[in-house]
């Protein structure tokens, strides 16, 4: 498979992602695309998070893009810190979009086992983009957190967490983060070819 034509994994965070959310729409619309999926969404465990996504990794049939939201932009980071390398080089790259801080003073109660935050940088290229007005991650912790990661950060003004509650169901406009993480990942290849 090019890299013109990959495979996109949804990674979605707590609660999963309802059909009207803008991970479902983007998962309707492209080209192979798959959810990962968690055995519990309301009570979620780092540990069998992280080993879902590396399932669905593993079965991907090419390389894959990763797009995750809120809990799921952590589950990624996780994953990464103790992936193979060969998993790892099947990643071409991350759209991260509303990290929740699950360090923060109040962070509910069921994310609290995915603390501590990883901070170790991301092995593929990675774009953050978050809100200045999330709920779960404040500007200066989602920007530490891209800092940390080395992902290329977007804090856009008073979007919320870029959710169904903050009124982003198809959320049309990320699809230029998606084409800006597809031209980090052409670019990384290029410098690496």
């Amino acid at each position: 498979m090019s890299l013109s034509t990959p495979h996109y994994l949804i990674v979605p965070g707590w609660q999963g992602s309802p059909a009207e959310h803008w991970q479902s729409h983007w998962q309707r619309v492209l080209p192979n695309s798959a959810r990962v999926e968690q055995d519990d969404w309301m009570q979620p465990r780092q540990a069998a998070w992280v080993r879902r996504l590396e399932e669905a990794i593993a079965r991907a049939p090419g390389p894959v893009i990763l797009i995750g939201h809120s809990l799921g932009c952590v589950t990624i980071a996780h994953w990464a810190t103790q992936a193979s390398p060969a998993l790892l080089e099947r990643v071409r790259g991350a759209l991260l979009v509303a990290p929740a801080d699950v360090e923060r003073a109040e962070c509910p109660q069921p994310l609290r086992n995915f603390a501590p935050l990883p901070r170790q940088p991301l092995p593929f290229p990675s774009l953050l983009v978050a809100s200045d007005n999330d709920p779960a991650a404040s500007a200066s912790s989602a920007l530490q957190l891209a800092a940390d990661w080395y992902a290329e950060a977007t804090l856009l003004s008073g979007v919320g967490h870029i959710n169904v509650k903050s009124g982003h169901c198809r959320w049309e406009q990320g699809f230029a983060w998606l084409y800006r993480l597809q031209q980090r990942i052409d670019e990384h290849a290029r410098r690496y070819a």
